[in-house]
C-alpha cells in the first residue's frame, strides 16, 4: 500500500500566540497504511507530530468528536478545527474542510476503512 502525504496551509493558534489573527502555516497530513491503517498524522511547524484515528478526523467534519488529547469539530460551513492538548499547552488548527475531505478520500483509496468501523 502507498503512503498518502498532503501539504496544506492552516491557521494555528497556541497558548503562546499573542496575535488576534494568526498567519497561515504549512502543515503536513500523512497516512501510512503499512504503519497503522487506522491512523492519520498531522505535523505542525516546530511541534511534535500528532497521530490519531482516521475515523475521528472523519467524524469531526460533521459534528464535534474526540474527548482526549485530540478533538475535531466543524467551524461554520467551510472550516474544520483540530485541537491538540499536550503538557506544553493547547494548539488549535483551523483547516479548510475541503482540504481534509480531499486528504481523507486519498487515504480511503490507499486503504479502505474496514467494515467493522461502519
Amino acid at each position: 500500500m502507498s503512503v498518502v502525504e498532503q501539504f496544506a496551509r492552516a491557521h494555528i493558534v497556541t497558548d503562546e500566540n499573542d496575535r488576534a489573527e494568526p498567519e497561515a502555516a504549512p502543515v503536513r497530513l500523512r497516512y501510512d497504511p503499512d504503519a497503522d491503517p487506522r491512523a492519520v498524522r498531522i505535523a505542525l511547524p516546530d511541534r511534535p507530530e500528532w497521530t490519531f484515528s482516521r475515523s475521528l478526523l472523519e467524524q469531526g467534519l460533521r459534528a464535534p468528536a474526540g474527548s482526549g488529547d485530540v478533538r475535531v469539530w466543524p467551524c461554520g460551513r467551510v472550516q474544520t478545527v483540530v485541537e491538540f492538548h499536550s503538557a506544553q499547552g493547547v494548539s488549535v488548527v483551523q483547516f479548510d474542510t475541503k482540504t481534509l475531505i480531499r486528504f481523507l478520500r486519498r487515504t480511503y483509496r490507499a486503504a479502505p476503512m474496514p467494515l467493522s468501523n461502519y
